[in-house]
């Protein structure tokens, strides 16, 4: 990526980051718990993670409206179609912030993942794959990325089988 490309992508996130600072100014929207706004906050940190690493995002907090959950982030890297969950921390705990990432979670994703590929034009399915990137939004220190690709497969006997 050219940095004429990395420029734009920075002017971007900056305006979007001015864009709700004068939200909030301005008292606009309702008020959503922390919890929501630090994860919303990691989820578009995220998202310009991504863009400047090469990948085409294509949905953000896409639901089927038939499953239950959604996906942080759906992204094209090169043929590749990534599934994103995205976990974001402001404060370095004992574990690590891709632990949340349970099976329950990989499940969910798994079966909106499906529904997702079959909603595509293509006749083929694409590759797939299942990404967890962690956020650390730790007050006075710079964003911290951490980008597991491939953390886990379409079944959880794949799972077993990668540790």
């Amino acid at each position: 990526m050219g940095w004429l490309e990395q420029m734009r992508i920075g002017c971007e996130e900056r305006a979007l980051a001015g864009l709700d600072w004068a939200a909030r100014r301005q008292g606009g929207g309702e008020a959503l718990p922390s919890h929501l706004v630090t994860g919303i906050e990691g989820e578009t940190a995220a998202f310009f993670y991504l863009r400047r690493k090469g990948y085409t995002v294509v949905a953000r907090r896409w639901s089927s409206g038939d499953v239950a959950g959604n996906v942080d982030l759906i992204a094209w890297q090169g043929p590749m179609l990534c599934f994103v969950e995205v976990k974001t921390r402001t404060a370095r705990d004992a574990s690590p912030a891709e632990i949340a990432v349970d099976s329950h979670k990989r499940n969910t994703l798994r079966r909106l993942a499906r529904r997702y590929v079959r909603q595509l034009p293509q006749e083929t399915a694409p590759p797939v794959r299942f990404d967890v990137l962690s956020v650390y939004l730790v007050p006075g220190e710079k964003k911290e990325f951490h980008h597991f690709e491939g953390s886990f497969g379409w079944s959880e006997f794949e799972d077993y089988e990668r540790s």
